[in-house]
């Protein structure tokens, strides 16, 4: 293991040329977004896109032109626990992008999960404790999960598990772009 978050993780195995990556977004853990703004997710809170046959993407950092899997190609299971959000998805390593994924992740530049989401009207509760202000997202339609560098919640850390360090290493590295998107 290289890195592991007590509450979320990543996992990541080599499989011949796939990549089977596992992961879980911990429910009911408060994190603080900005100075005085906090969020919690919910449990149950993804139940409505999770439980649907609807499209979810794994993406690298939120960028929907960065596909890692998807449920439509067969290769993103998406499902909720009592107290977590998992996945499982295979990464195939033909785009430079994951290639780019891979690399990061082995170097440990990218250590955590962040989900995409929309929060429809009555789906969040918004209270305010003088200049704190605490927002519990009850209902929430999910659109994808992403592999992150920054994580809003600390608690959704990668853990890697590298069980093939001689094929991961020899992944051809790709130049990166000159500037960064932030999301």
């Amino acid at each position: 293991m290289l890195f592991g978050g007590a509450l979320g993780g990543l996992e990541v195995r080599q499989d011949g040329e796939a990549v089977r990556v596992a992961g879980r977004f911990p429910y009911d853990t408060r994190t603080e977004l900005a100075p005085g703004y906090f969020e919690t997710i919910a449990r149950g809170a993804f139940a409505s896109r999770v439980n649907s046959d609807e499209d979810l993407h794994f993406l690298s950092g939120h960028d929907f032109e960065k596909p890692l899997a998807s449920r439509k190609a067969g290769t993103f299971d998406v499902r909720e626990d009592d107290d977590a959000l998992t996945f499982e998805a295979t990464v195939a390593s033909a785009t430079t992008w994951a290639r780019d994924f891979l690399a990061a992740h082995q170097a440990g530049l990218i250590r955590g999960l962040s989900p995409g989401f929309r929060v429809p009207k009555g789906g969040e509760r918004v209270t305010r404790d003088g200049e704190i202000m605490h927002r519990m997202v009850t209902a929430a339609d999910l659109i994808e999960v992403s592999a992150v560098t920054r994580p809003a919640y600390s608690a959704a850390q990668i853990e890697a598990r590298n069980w093939t360090p001689e094929r991961v290493a020899t992944l051809r590295q790709v130049s990166r772009p000159a500037a960064w998107k932030w999301r």
